[in-house]
């Protein structure tokens, strides 16, 4: 190509009539191409200036793919960081859409969005803790985070400390001087027992630069707002509630200090954890119908677990909305409504919670939760089984017995769902005789 200056065509435009009118829709190429240009760089480069921008916005924000943004100058390049974007590890704006309705959800100073709730547990304890601090655990938890606070963190120095879960003079009792962070879950996974968020805030006010950080997966921003009881952090798994359809694997950290936020946010970028483009799509299309899904989960739930406490096969229901659960003050208290989580446990031990989890048929035999259809599990033998690192010992010492069922109620009808759960009891019944 000769170094004549001349440019190549960068506009196109095709005519839209409106009666009598014919608008000529004008489309000009963000590069100014010379003359000559091949069809080889065209089909790589070409790309129209994004029009309307300050005259219109899409109702939905748009997924933002782009993995590297180009800069207008060298010298506004920290400009960019902090106001605009660079590279997609760093921050877009379909992530930043997805934080940014969580965080006015919990009414927080900050959120990050993350690859899975594992990765906000994560990143967000790593972030904090350093060789010879102390951390505080719930007992029963999450088995995920069991197995950080058991095998992980230690490697790293960090001291840990397993406490009763909701017990707070346990946590109290359990403190040392290089206490740094009191972690806790409410509703827990899976006993759905419930920690009073105000005294547990109360305890950690006592220790010297101590951060509370809480698991909220089981109650969804819309049923519980963590943060306004003084908690540091709240943390959620958005492939539960949040996200509402069992299609996308995310997770969040939201915390109601901006320095807190800052610093994991920075440390984030380094672990390299941040959530992809697509699945924030996703995820934020779920907390636009999460209110209406939250109050039909609670409404199917509550009816399901009045239907349990009376049946003659089930031995115990937890649920926070039933007066005979023993957090249910705590949970009137904090809590808007009870949420789709029934746990109860079956007559007849190990062999009959097998029968029953395997003889149902709408409802799903499956992990996970919070989507909208009803799935059921056997905790024993799943989720908390002995290959998590958990022995039979120590879980049934938390209260997770043979026969403890988890049932995340979804949104079919509730008469269905009890059709369907009589059908498996009555199953379980014929292979007991």
């Amino acid at each position: 190509m000769s170094a004549d200056k001349s440019k190549a065509t960068t506009q196109s435009h095709f005519k839209v009539g409106f009666g009598d009118f014919d608008l000529v829709r004008r489309h000009e190429d963000v590069h100014d191409y010379l003359e000559g240009t091949t069809l080889e760089t065209l089909a790589v480069t070409a790309q129209p200036k994004l029009k309307g921008h300050h005259l219109t916005r899409p109702v939905v924000p748009s997924i933002s793919v782009g993995t590297t943004f180009e800069i207008n100058k060298v010298d506004e390049y920290m400009q960019c960081l902090s106001e605009g974007y660079i590279y997609g590890r760093l921050g877009n704006h379909s992530t930043e859409s997805a934080a940014h309705a969580i965080n006015l959800l919990e009414g927080g100073a900050g959120a990050l969005m993350f690859s899975s709730g594992m990765a906000a547990i994560t990143t967000t304890l790593l972030g904090m803790l350093q060789a010879g601090d102390h951390a505080i655990f719930p007992d029963p938890v999450y088995a995920g985070t069991y197995t950080i606070a058991k095998n992980t963190l230690p490697k790293y120095g960090i001291e840990v400390t397993q406490v009763e879960a909701c017990n707070v003079e346990a946590y109290r009792k359990a403190i040392k001087p290089n206490t740094k962070v009191l972690y806790g879950e409410t509703p827990t996974n899976p006993r759905l027992q419930v920690l009073d968020l105000d005294a547990f805030v109360q305890v950690a006010k006592t220790i010297p630069g101590c951060i509370t950080m809480v698991d909220s997966t089981f109650a969804s921003p819309t049923l519980q707002r963590t943060l306004q009881h003084g908690v540091d952090i709240v943390l959620h798994s958005c492939t539960k509630y949040i996200g509402g359809h069992s299609d996308v694997t995310a997770g969040v950290m939201c915390s109601s200090n901006p320095d807190l936020a800052f610093n994991i946010g920075e440390f984030q970028k380094q672990m390299g954890s941040i959530l992809s483009p697509f699945d924030a799509f996703l995820v934020l299309r779920g907390i636009r119908t999460m209110p209406l899904r939250m109050e039909k989960h609670s409404k199917n739930a509550m009816k399901i677990a009045q239907f349990l406490e009376q049946h003659p096969k089930v031995s115990h229901v937890y649920y926070p909305g039933l007066p005979s659960h023993p957090q249910h003050e705590v949970a009137k208290k904090q809590m808007k409504d009870y949420g789709g989580m029934v746990v109860f446990e079956v007559a007849g031990g190990l062999n009959a919670a097998k029968t029953f989890v395997e003889s149902v048929d709408l409802i799903n035999l499956a992990v996970s939760l919070g989507g909208t259809e009803s799935l059921i599990e056997h905790p024993a033998s799943m989720t908390h089984g002995s290959w998590t690192g958990i022995t039979d010992e120590e879980r049934r010492s938390t209260g997770i017995s043979d026969g403890l069922i988890r049932f995340s109620i979804g949104l079919e009808d509730a008469d269905d769902l009890i059709a369907d759960l009589t059908h498996a009891l009555n199953k379980m019944q014929l292979t007991e005789d």
